[in-house]
């Protein structure tokens, strides 16, 4: 499972950076909605930023759960790290009862479907795969 995670945290993180760089194809399923129009503007920083901060739940999944070698992080710290990470996936997926998550009020656009069916079930997923991770150190 963690060689899954560490694979699709690289997928994601790669995605991100091809938006950040112009990329257009999957954006408008990616971006929550209001009124017909993107409800976040994210610019060039953040969405590399986001990219950036895959690529480390990505390691920090490869470390807690394949290699399980603790020569970057004490091995408290990395658990704690996964935990922390555990609990943001699954915060995510119950979401701002607004815009995203299992609980949002709005449920019509594009994002929001794919947001009910396959990112929030796959935060939860996350979730669950980081408290396994951190569990097993």
């Amino acid at each position: 499972m963690a060689i899954l995670m560490t694979v699709l945290f690289i997928l994601l993180g790669t995605l991100h950076i091809y938006w950040a760089v112009g990329g257009k194809r999957g954006i408008d399923k990616a971006l929550p909605v209001v009124d017909e129009a993107p409800a976040i503007a994210p610019g060039l920083w953040l969405t590399l930023f986001v990219a950036l901060a895959l690529f480390i739940c990505g390691f920090v999944i490869f470390k807690l759960g394949v290699s399980q070698s603790t020569t970057l992080f004490l091995e408290g710290d990395l658990v704690y790290l996964g935990w922390f990470l555990s609990a943001i996936f699954t915060l995510r997926a119950i979401g701002d009862f607004h815009l995203v998550g299992f609980f949002k009020k709005i449920k019509t656009s594009l994002f929001s479907k794919y947001d009910t069916f396959i990112y929030s079930p796959l935060c939860v997923m996350l979730g669950i795969g980081f408290g396994l991770a951190s569990l097993n150190l």
